[in-house]
């Protein structure tokens, strides 16, 4: 899904979570698809890294700091990147963490961060943004959901997969919203993901068993969500809004 065939070269996206694993794919992505791409990640310096190594002068790609559980942080980002670019064309909300305790054992400290990481983050992400788009009839925003908000799974924690269930919801709130704005709002569930993170959190005995759970006998492939975001900030993705798209390999299947 090549962005300069359809003439984005110009195209602008802020990618959250964009210095390390999934977010990293997707910023690259983008980049190789024609977009300039900002990188707003609280590991300033991953992110700076991947920013050069993207574009060594700067002109196509750019890192700052971003802690998005402040709505405050994504004004700032947006005033950043219309300084230094003139326009924003896209945002995909990716920023996420989680701690994978046993539901009844999750304390008030460890659900308030994952909540506000992974949901609260998309709330300030979708009413920047969302109001910047609007006034511009166009734009397209990009949540990256869960199987585990879906499906209620624990394997990353109760307080995860409500947040990403949340963010389901936030999608299709947005999306009604912003429809007669010109601003499209979709959401991509992935399942599991062949991301090291993954390999260094789970057990190569417990990941065997969630493999042998999966109908298509493998994990996913993180540059192909990575694509499907891509299309869905395309311009001409118009008419797709407030929907998720399911991932994984037939795990959930609707």
């Amino acid at each position: 899904m090549d962005g300069k065939m359809e003439g984005q070269a110009a195209r602008v996206v802020l990618v959250t979570g964009g210095a390390r694993g999934l977010g990293e794919v997707i910023a690259r992505t983008f980049h190789r698809a024609g977009y300039r791409v900002a990188i707003g990640d609280i590991a300033i310096d991953e992110a700076s890294g991947v920013a050069a190594d993207l574009s060594a002068d700067g002109s196509s790609a750019m890192a700052f700091a971003l802690d998005v559980t402040q709505k405050t942080a994504f004004e700032d980002a947006r005033d950043t990147m219309l300084a230094r670019w003139g326009r924003i064309d896209a945002l995909v909300n990716n920023a996420s963490t989680t701690k994978v305790v046993p539901v009844m054992d999750i304390t008030p400290d460890q659900f308030d961060l994952v909540m506000n990481v992974n949901l609260r983050s998309v709330f300030f992400g979708c009413q920047v943004f969302g109001a910047h788009f609007a006034t511009g009839k166009t734009g397209r925003i990009v949540n990256i959901a869960s199987l585990a908000g879906q499906n209620g799974g624990s394997a990353t924690g109760a307080h995860y997969a409500a947040a990403k269930g949340g963010v389901l919801t936030l999608t299709k709130v947005f999306a009604r919203d912003l429809a007669a704005s010109g601003v499209t709002v979709n959401a991509i569930s992935p399942g599991p993901l062949d991301l090291p993170i993954v390999h260094q959190s789970v057990p190569a005995e417990r990941l065997q068993q969630v493999i042998a759970n999966i109908p298509a006998g493998r994990l996913g492939g993180p540059a192909y969500i990575a694509d499907v975001a891509v299309m869905l900030a395309a311009e001409n993705a118009f008419f797709a809004t407030g929907a998720c798209w399911d991932i994984n390999g037939g795990l959930f299947m609707r």
